[in-house]
């Protein structure tokens, strides 16, 4: 789902971090990343390991299984655009890249002005 995508993108992205910077990161409540890490920890996906400094803090890490799968995820929805744009024009496909990129900065934009959660930058991939 959209959510665990988006904490596994993060954790990839950004490293192991606890909860807290992970809300942060995120835009979101702790308890809101709590919940939705919860079954991710379940499945595999991540995993929860001693902070390197202070062995009392929890980590959140992306587990092996975890990257595995957020590849998948990444190759398919590479795919599926590939197969959607199969007939369009390099320029095309180029410009609508740069279109939904700037899109998708106005819309974080205005989603951290209101201080709605979720308001990050994100990519076309």
């Amino acid at each position: 789902d959209r959510a665990a995508y988006l904490l596994l993108n993060r954790l990839d992205k950004e490293g192991p971090m606890g909860v807290k910077a992970l809300a942060a990161s995120m835009g979101i409540d702790s308890s809101t990343v709590t919940r939705q890490v919860a079954p991710l920890v379940d499945t595999g996906l991540v995993k929860r390991t001693s902070h390197p400094e202070d062995g009392r803090a929890v980590v959140l890490q992306l587990s092996p299984r975890g990257l595995s799968r957020l590849e998948e995820v990444r190759s398919s929805r590479r795919q599926l655009m590939a197969e959607l744009t199969h007939d369009w024009a390099p320029e095309e496909r180029e410009a609508f890249c740069t279109l939904l990129t700037r899109f998708n900065s106005a819309l974080s934009s205005r989603m951290a002005a209101q201080g709605l959660p979720g308001a990050e930058p994100s990519s076309a991939s």
